[in-house]
């Protein structure tokens, strides 16, 4: 269950995503930057999913500023540094930080890197900037991938 929401491996992750009363603001902007058709895709996609109240920790107006058509190039950057290729459950992002010493470097869509760590009996999620997202819910499984609810949106530099 997310957001209220039960969610199918059998479906994609935009359609287990738009029943989720947590994630109407991602489903918005996914629409906004036109990834439907890429997120409804065979993937396999791993999404750190910013909830509603991630979107509503950013400065006022910003939302509302990059679900604007002139502003599609930044949301459409700003959302694939949520994903990242491939399918990573909790168990592999925690292998990776493992091996990696305590921390794992993920290559995003977008381009950039997101560092993944293990702190506090959790997967935390650092972005370009040094900000933190801890994954509130790990391995919503999807048929074209795995969403890991987050509670912060990530940017990229």
């Amino acid at each position: 269950m997310v957001g209220g929401a039960a969610m199918y491996p059998s479906k994609t992750i935009v359609e287990n995503a738009v029943n989720s009363k947590d994630h109407t603001t991602l489903v918005a902007a996914v629409k906004a930057a036109g990834l439907v058709d890429t997120l409804n895709g065979p993937g396999p996609f791993t999404v750190f999913a910013p909830t509603n109240a991630a979107f509503g920790k950013l400065p006022k107006g910003t939302v509302e500023t990059l679900v604007k058509p002139e502003s599609k190039a930044m949301l459409t950057g700003i959302l694939t540094y949520h994903v990242v290729p491939g399918r990573l459950t909790a168990a592999d992002l925690q292998k990776a930080v493992k091996d990696g010493h305590g921390k794992a470097m993920l290559k995003t869509v977008e381009g950039e890197s997101l560092t993944v760590e293990w702190k506090h009996d959790r997967l935390e999620v650092v972005d370009a900037k040094g900000a933190t997202a801890w994954v509130t819910i790990p391995d919503v499984l999807q048929s074209n991938g795995v969403i890991h609810v987050v509670d912060t949106v990530l940017m990229p530099m």
